[in-house]
């Protein structure tokens, strides 16, 4: 019995060792020494404070800002430690409440806008995370965000523009704009009245 327990308990040790310590400091070294933005969670910092990720999604309400794609992650949105889908069929009477109640949130924040509304703004995405949305769900959300800021359609079009991401290598996914970091950049637009500033998500106290 012996010549079979100690090697095990040998193995098992050796294994713990190399799998619970070495690898994951080795993996976790390697990432900090080649990739150090992104092992330290992709941050975004305003003012010298970390305001979220550039690879995780946040919750946008108000008009003046681009909302973000729905999150289906409990129990509140984009939360990281639940990363799902809502797993709901397109037959599924929840599902079709789901986005008929956001159909009505985007309508009623701007009811003049008569274009369709595009499907990511009113559908989760399979992992409730994502930090981007469609080219055309920035242009629809456009005109609102303009309006209530008071800003040049124009200039909103062209930050949009200058935010936008390609195919990955010309080929794979679809263009896209990271919310966050357009949100921010509306923030700091030299047009911006005092009370728009004050409201700012991302002020930060001196």
């Amino acid at each position: 019995m012996n010549t079979i327990i100690r090697p095990a308990i040998t193995l098992f040790l050796i294994m713990t060792l190399l799998t619970g310590i070495v690898y994951p400091f080795a993996v976790t070294g390697i990432a900090q020494l080649l990739f150090p933005a992104q092992a330290a969670g992709s941050l975004v910092m305003a003012g010298g404070q970390p305001v979220g990720s550039s690879v995780i999604g946040q919750s946008f309400s108000d008009p003046k800002y681009f909302w973000s794609r729905p999150s289906a992650t409990s129990p509140q949105p984009y939360n990281a430690i639940a990363s799902s889908g809502s797993n709901q069929g397109p037959l599924n009477p929840a599902l079709a409440d789901a986005i008929k109640t956001r159909v009505e949130a985007l309508k009623a924040a701007d009811p003049a806008n008569t274009l369709p509304v595009p499907v990511d703004l009113v559908t989760a995405s399979a992992s409730g995370l994502d930090p981007e949305i469609s080219i055309a769900a920035a242009n629809y959300q456009a005109a609102r965000v303009a309006r209530v800021r008071g800003l040049p359609p124009e200039e909103v079009q062209a930050l949009i523009g200058s935010h936008a991401r390609g195919r990955l290598f010309g080929l794979l996914g679809e263009p896209r704009i990271n919310v966050l970091e357009l949100n921010m950049a509306l923030d700091i637009l030299p047009a911006h009245s005092a009370a728009t500033l004050r409201g700012s998500r991302f002020a930060r106290s001196p």
